[in-house]
């Protein structure tokens, strides 16, 4: 997979030849961060902080609310690795601070290793130094602790050279299993299908920034098809994980549905295939995966409107089902209400509403059988949605939230808070 780069100098995102020469000045990095963040996750790094000439930390902290990061520059210890982690980075990438004794300390799953070398040799202090190490040996001492290493060609960082293959192929092997994601000189599309194959990422800047390809190309490249016209079938799904119906996409409605952010498929009928262009049940556009053969592509979608299928059913298999289903029709009583609807008169009266929520948490707490806890459970989880809906959060929006939190590293107490309103919870 292709692993878009932003690097930040002074608030923008840019491109340096070599480390050192601006070749490009994009701006603003965050309608780059919501863009490249539809296909997977954004290499974010702070080269102020990195090369000890301040901070982008705010900027980060908003990278962060519109795509999944991976944050590194100027990261040198274990509580600025934390930091970062609790803010909701998904991976920290470290450098020179690399040592067992560091990285040790935090989550291997969630640690890249940036090693930088010029000539087969790591380089640091900004590529200045030469450490006389080569890169193997720094690849055997640390691949125990980490989840992956951010190898980068210094020789060919910024100049469209192509990826060393046979390098980058040797390195794979000697880090036996830990992910390589190779950076510097890859400027083909092909490039990146190459080293998919050997499970290497392309971490890529320059040649997106100056335009050699786009994300669409760069995703359309990995994937291939057993059908005669080369479609590529595609699963759509909600923000819930649940699939609506499933799609076709070529590589101009890829380009289309990445570079708009909206559901955009080939109809084998109509061609180019905006959804919701005629029907009003448009798509907002969250995500694109590949699958693990290659073959097939997931879009998680927010559906608006009625839903995803041509009969107005939420999905093609017919209506939503569980708490799917009960948030639709919570919405629907929200919108419009019938004559007598308890929803109704619940979303319109705060008071009666708190009540039964303290009323069912309780009843819920002092249920044993389990049958019965099942019960009270539905019963509060009815009324939560309706405060929800109260308050125009949907359950996608919960349920991001603790995506969130679970990547949390520093975790709360959790200890009983006292409540001083005589309310049993």
């Amino acid at each position: 997979m292709i692993v878009p780069s932003i690097d930040l100098m002074k608030g923008h995102a840019v491109q340096l030849r070599g480390g050192r020469e601006l070749v490009i000045n994009a701006g603003d990095p965050r309608p780059l961060a919501e863009k490249f963040g539809r296909i997977g996750e954004v290499a974010v790094i702070d080269l102020d902080a990195a090369m000890c000439r301040g901070s982008n930390a705010t900027v980060i902290k908003d990278l962060l609310q519109l795509a999944p990061c991976r944050v590194g520059g100027g990261i040198r210890d274990v509580k600025t690795a934390i930091h970062w982690l609790d803010s909701g980075a998904r991976k920290v990438i470290l450098g020179t601070a690399a040592k067992p004794e560091i990285i040790r300390e935090l989550p291997r799953e969630r640690v890249i290793v940036a090693l930088d070398a010029l000539d087969g040799e790591v380089v640091v202090d900004g590529w200045q130094t030469k450490t006389s190490v080569p890169i193997e040996d720094r690849i055997d001492e640390l691949r125990e602790y980490v989840a992956g290493f951010l190898i980068t060609m210094v020789e060919r960082e910024g100049r469209l050279v192509g990826a060393d293959m046979n390098r980058m192929q040797q390195l794979a092997s000697r880090a036996d299993g830990v992910r390589i994601t190779a950076a510097g000189g890859v400027a083909t599309v092909d490039e990146i299908a190459q080293l998919d194959r050997l499970g290497i990422e392309a971490q890529v800047g320059m040649a997106l920034y100056s335009g050699r390809f786009d994300l669409a190309d760069s995703v359309f490249a990995l994937l291939n098809s057993d059908r005669s016209d080369q479609l590529i079938p595609t699963v759509v799904a909600g923000a819930n994980g649940r699939a609506l119906g499933l799609a076709y996409s070529n590589i101009d409605s890829l380009r289309v549905a990445i570079n708009d952010g909206v559901g955009a498929y080939y109809s084998r009928q109509r061609g180019l295939w905006i959804k919701g262009a005629l029907s009003g049940n448009t798509q907002r556009l969250l995500a694109v995966d590949v699958d693990c053969d290659r073959d097939t592509l997931r879009f998680t979608v927010e559906q608006r409107g009625t839903g995803f299928c041509h009969q107005d059913t939420a999905t093609c298999w017919g209506p939503h089902s569980g708490l799917a289903a009960l948030e639709a029709r919570v919405i629907d009583r929200l919108a419009d209400p019938p004559t007598g609807s308890y929803t109704a008169r619940l979303i319109h009266d705060s008071e009666l509403l708190s009540s039964k929520i303290t009323e069912e948490a309780a009843e819920f707490i002092d249920a044993t059988d389990p049958v019965h806890i099942a019960e009270e459970a539905a019963d509060l989880l009815y009324f939560v949605m309706v405060r929800l809906q109260q308050a125009g959060i949907s359950t996608s929006d919960v349920e991001a939230i603790l995506d969130k939190r679970a990547l949390n590293v520093t975790r709360r107490p959790g200890n009983a808070k006292t409540f001083s309103t005589g309310a049993r919870l």
